[in-house]
């Protein structure tokens, strides 16, 4: 299979996207930028940042300075899968900064972009082959924001909190 690079579409915040990112993901750091030339459009100018490559954990994404004209949905997200609350932790702080938080670990970031903070031992509860913890770990994860594990752990050992 070819290589598959993610081309997110920012309106001029592509080079403070990829900054923010890159702070937060180990092993990440910006490959290259390409900047408008002459007679651009406005309002773009000669010199703007036009695209941002950068690389997270190993990932490289394409970040575009492409304008106003689309919005960033929760119908796309990047799922981050984590090996550890603590992990988990990291990530859900630093990606809410200056944005919001959603159901089941679900957030957006500042920019809008939407990621799944997901824990591996959370996927392991919730498909579970004793169909009862199976149940009650997903039932606790829907009452979450933040993935609480030990509160996912407690429900699907069926202890009462």
């Amino acid at each position: 299979m070819p290589k598959q690079i993610p081309c997110l579409w920012f309106d001029g915040q592509a080079e403070e996207a990829a900054q923010h990112y890159t702070s937060i993901f180990p092993n990440s750091g910006i490959n290259r930028i390409t900047r408008y030339g002459p007679d651009m459009p406005p309002p773009m100018t000669e010199g703007d940042v036009l695209t941002v490559s950068y690389t997270l954990d190993g990932q490289e994404y394409l970040g575009l300075n492409g304008g106003p004209q689309f919005r960033f949905t929760e119908a796309i997200s990047f799922q981050i899968m984590c090996n550890d609350q603590e992990e988990a932790d990291h990530y859900w702080n630093r990606l809410t900064e200056g944005g919001e938080e959603g159901q089941c670990g679900w957030l957006k970031d500042k920019f809008g972009v939407s990621w799944q903070v997901t824990p591996v031992e959370m996927l392991e509860l919730l498909s579970d082959p004793d169909p009862g913890r199976a149940q009650r770990a997903t039932q606790a994860m829907l009452q979450m924001r933040r993935i609480d594990m030990a509160e996912i752990r407690r429900a699907a050992d069926g202890v009462p909190a």
